[in-house]
């Protein structure tokens, strides 16, 4: 196993450490909960929103694997929109947290950039090799990680519900919830 295939199989749990790191350093405050809760909802609605388009199929973590390339919805915008929805919401969670800052901001950084530059390139080996035609248009017209302000959103695929991406999503909005209830907690109680 490579180191793409690595990062793409144990995506789910790579933040851990990072994460405990941040609770046992956190120094949060008033402002840097709000600021921090709000970009992290941003980013589990970025996340919710493109499960609607993808579905559950992104949530595999054997091989990288997709039956249809997904271009319209947030698809449409950026290739990316459930990375770029981790980056905010992990990005939220740290700001919440405010430990050992700026450092723990630019681990954060460095770690995401290089474990997603590899998930990224794994998928996009995979989608160009199985819809190569269609994804060489894609990958011209949509840009991987700062989003498009116009969808070029050509496909055709229609969003689940809201309550099946909710159940897709259950995971991380429980992960993203107890993390948040432990940061304030200490917030409260320090």
């Amino acid at each position: 196993m490579g180191y793409r295939e690595f990062f793409f199989k144990y995506r789910s749990y790579t933040p851990i450490p990072l994460i405990i790191a941040a609770l046992i350093l956190a120094k949060p405050s008033g402002w840097s909960l709000l600021i921090g809760f709000a970009i992290a909802v941003c980013g589990q609605l970025t996340r919710l929103w493109a499960l609607r388009y993808s579905g559950s199929a992104t949530r595999t973590t054997g091989r990288v694997g997709a039956d249809e390339l997904v271009t319209n919805g947030p698809y449409g915008h950026l290739r990316n929109p459930l990375y770029a929805g981790n980056f905010l919401l992990s990005l939220g969670v740290l700001i919440m947290a405010w430990p050992w800052m700026p450092w723990m901001l630019l681990l954060y950084l460095i770690l995401f950039g290089i474990q997603y530059y590899a998930i990224i390139t794994l998928e996009e080996d995979f989608l160009r090799g199985k819809f190569p035609q269609v994804f060489s248009e894609y990958e011209t017209a949509v840009p991987r990680i700062i989003p498009r302000i116009t969808s070029w959103g050509r496909g055709d695929r229609l969003p689940t519900t809201w309550r099946k991406a909710l159940r897709t999503e259950r995971n991380s909005l429980q992960s993203f919830s107890l993390v948040s209830l432990l940061i304030f907690l200490i917030w409260l109680f320090r």
